[in-house]
């Protein structure tokens, strides 16, 4: 990405909101091929492709991306920035984060995954983001697919299914140092494929030593990071849609095993997924499709007929 040349990865709803901004009659309309639409205003061209890629080009690409595309359709400031008021984002490090933390039924996933400047400009272009920011399953694994394809062996994934996420919650009995202990594992196999990686970076969610503890020899090394809103950053924003995918996948395949949809989440639909599997299989399957600490684990074994003390022993 040079000063002059600027590249986004759009979604629909983004790529609607921009054909209905370049209908507007101060635009120039431009025949370009493989576009959707492809205007002009001096000094600036707005290529939408087929693909979802824009590319806006010319003097005036900066000035256009800041006051029309950041504001009214990305919503939210991405170009120039990171450098600026975060210089340590282009730099080589990793980010980590986890999906599935709140969701009542699948697995806890963590991702890691490394980034230099190169890296991150290549991210940029396809539009990583937190993956919160992300409504659509579809969209996030796509993402996911091309994150892999551009940083290849540079990252690792830990899934901590729940049959294992009981036996360890039965030990351990702390959400957050369970995530510890998967965020170090994480940090340990992506060094394993980057060993000079200087730096690590997540969303805070406790105590920073709590993963310094669980780190082995290699994760000793490495200067640890924690901060709120970290997947502000290139590097925890690619980790985020790589262990939503995971956590997509894993779900899917639980679906497919039970012959039912798994929903996400841990609402009233949630509920009723459970309850009809613990009738259907008895109370015995919630160790191996949930996890089982959640007070929604009381109400559907009530609901159902059982209480908890017919949950049979994770171990």
């Amino acid at each position: 990405m040079t000063a002059n040349s600027f590249t986004f990865k759009l979604d629909e709803a983004q790529q609607a909101e921009l054909r209905r901004i370049l209908a507007q009659s101060k635009y120039r309309p431009e025949q370009v091929p493989h576009t959707q639409v492809a205007a002009s205003i001096p000094d600036c061209r707005i290529n939408l492709y087929t693909s979802g890629k824009l590319l806006v080009q010319g003097k005036a690409a900066h000035e256009w991306v800041t006051f029309i595309l950041e504001p009214e359709i990305l919503k939210e400031a991405r170009t120039g920035y990171d450098q600026v008021h975060d210089p340590e984002s282009v730099q080589p490090h990793m980010g980590i984060d986890e999906s599935g933390k709140g969701d009542f039924f699948g697995p806890l996933v963590i991702a890691s995954a490394f980034v230099d400047e190169g890296l991150v400009e290549k991210l940029k272009e396809l539009g990583v983001r937190d993956s919160k920011k992300i409504g659509s399953d579809n969209v996030a694994l796509n993402m996911a697919r091309d994150i892999r394809k551009i940083l290849g062996d540079r990252c690792a994934l830990v899934t901590i299914g729940p049959r294992a996420y009981n036996r360890m919650y039965a030990k351990i009995a702390n959400v957050n140092k369970m995530l510890a202990w998967g965020h170090a594992r994480a940090i340990e196999n992506l060094l394993e494929k980057v060993p000079s990686c200087p730096r690590a970076l997540s969303d805070k969610f406790g105590p920073t030593h709590q993963i310094e503890r669980a780190l082995m020899e290699k994760g000793k090394q490495i200067r640890l990071d924690q901060r709120t809103k970290a997947e502000s950053d290139p590097a925890v924003a690619a980790a985020s849609i790589l262990a939503r995918a995971g956590f997509i996948h894993a779900m899917k395949a639980m679906g497919k095993q039970l012959g039912t949809d798994i929903p996400k989440g841990a609402s009233t639909q949630v509920r009723r997924a459970a309850e009809r599997l613990v009738a259907d299989h008895g109370p015995a399957i919630l160790l191996d499709t949930a996890k089982c600490h959640f007070q929604t684990t009381d109400k559907v074994l009530a609901e159902v007929g059982y209480s908890r003390k017919d949950l049979p022993s994770p171990a």
